[in-house]
């Protein structure tokens, strides 16, 4: 029952010597010396130089790669951060809107000017600093409302939520236009992809 039967015994073939140098499932087991010898490298390259130049070479492809990735939306070389259907929509989404956020650098240093020149009018140097203030809570107001669109589009689309992505999408919408990385691939108004 559990044995051979005697007619299939006498069926299978003694290998020859084509069919042990073959290589696949029916190939003997290489030995563990032959194994390890044809893995071995040295341990520091012999040519240290050229090693270097052959880093650098491939470190330099790989960022061409990158800022060609971040310029076209091309997702296979992007950076880990920003890759993802997830992402995407919010990227195209903050994209898409006119956020204050992403002018709040000039408005903090057009304050910082301010209140070096008005340092003699008290007054004056208070109403500058409560605008920047107003202008924060402006931004946070945005930033919210932009975060709770986000929200209910990712939900609609993909079903729930990646941790992380609102997130993204706040800092994407605090940096100005033109200097997000990867560049925006829809224009104002339009609806996200």
């Amino acid at each position: 029952m559990f044995g051979r039967k005697k007619d299939q015994a006498a069926s299978v073939e003694a290998p020859t010597e084509e069919t042990t140098k073959t290589t696949g499932k029916n190939a003997p087991t290489p030995k563990r010396k032959t194994q390890e010898a044809s893995r071995q490298r040295p341990l520091v390259p012999t040519d240290r130089k050229a090693q270097r130049e052959v880093q650098r070479a491939q470190r330099v492809e790989a960022q061409n790669r990158m800022r060609l990735a971040n310029e076209t939306g091309d997702e296979r070389y992007m950076a880990l951060r920003d890759r993802g259907e997830q992402k995407r929509f919010a990227r195209d989404f903050v994209d898409r809107r006119f956020m204050l956020g992403e002018y709040l650098m000039f408005a903090v240093f057009g304050f910082l000017i301010l209140s070096f020149a008005t340092t003699k009018n008290l007054q004056m140097s208070m109403l500058v600093t409560y605008g920047l203030w107003a202008l924060v809570a402006l931004v946070a107001i945005d930033s919210f409302i932009m975060t709770r669109g986000l929200k209910k589009g990712l939900i609609s689309r993909f079903g729930s939520v990646e941790r992380g992505v609102t997130w993204y999408g706040v800092m994407r919408g605090m940096q100005f236009r033109k200097m997000r990385l990867p560049k925006p691939q829809i224009a104002r108004g339009a609806d996200p992809r």
